[in-house]
């Protein structure tokens, strides 16, 4: 059966616009507005989300998604975690635990930080079941299994996990250069990759070393996520090589 991925938000932790209305160096076009950073893999009735940004319910309108099978966490932070608790009308609609899955310091950070969602409360019933991923996993019923690898990758001064897939990697949140020498993310058919601004920073890959790590990779095609106010689309794709594109919202892979 054939799958996709839904690139659901394509923008860094602030967004584009920022809050204030602030566009920076984007011109005011639709490939320009940008949500946080979120995807969805759907195959048959398999719907499983990779992390749930801030704008997750309207990630979810705008997309027509209905469905969530299983979650998927690359790490701890705001832009990936704050909008767990807009999925709890899909506990409602299944009267069941939603599984979430990560590594186990961001899930020891969830049950702590959001200990309600995962935990009987006098306030709330628990919506979530939380699982440590394994190396390597299988999401789905029998004909619409998914394998997956996980892969662990340095993002500033904490860890951020990679997901592979389909010939194809998820890495949303990386500035670890080191990846270019791991076989699992040799003869991809995409690399979904950070690529936050032209300048250096301390958390994520740049457009200098998301091209690098493009190059020495040599996936068919690479696609720049985790896009801040200064990357313009137009003028982006104008600068890059045709095998490299960045990501927009709504943008749909076919896998």
């Amino acid at each position: 059966m054939k799958s996709k991925l839904i690139i659901l938000g394509s923008g860094s932790s602030v967004g584009v616009p920022r809050i204030d209305g602030y566009w920076g160096n984007c011109k005011i076009n639709k490939k320009n507005i940008r949500t946080r950073c979120s995807a969805i893999i759907l195959k048959g009735s398999n719907s499983i989300l990779i992390d749930t940004s801030p704008d997750i319910k309207n990630q979810f309108l705008s997309n027509k998604i209905k469905d969530i099978s299983s979650v998927l966490i690359t790490h701890r932070h705001a832009d990936q975690t704050s909008g767990l608790f807009e999925l709890r009308p899909f506990f409602w609609k299944y009267k069941k635990k939603i599984n979430v899955y990560s590594d186990s310091m961001t899930i020891k950070y969830l049950k702590k930080t959001q200990n309600y969602l995962f935990n009987k409360t006098p306030d709330y019933l628990p919506i979530f079941k939380a699982n440590v991923v394994n190396s390597t996993f299988s999401l789905g019923s029998l004909k619409d299994k998914i394998n997956f690898r996980s892969i662990s990758v340095k993002h500033g001064k904490i860890k951020s996990l990679g997901y592979i897939f389909n010939k194809t990697a998820y890495l949303s949140d990386c500035n670890d250069s080191s990846i270019v020498n791991l076989n699992s993310l040799k003869n991809l058919n995409y690399l979904i990759l950070d690529c936050l601004r032209f300048n250096k920073h301390p958390s994520h890959f740049n457009v200098n070393e998301a091209l690098y790590i493009s190059n020495q990779l040599k996936p068919k095609k690479t696609i720049l996520t985790n896009l801040h106010y200064e990357l313009d689309y137009d003028f982006l794709i104008s600068k890059l090589p045709k095998n490299v594109l960045p990501a927009y919202d709504g943008l749909e892979i076919n896998l």
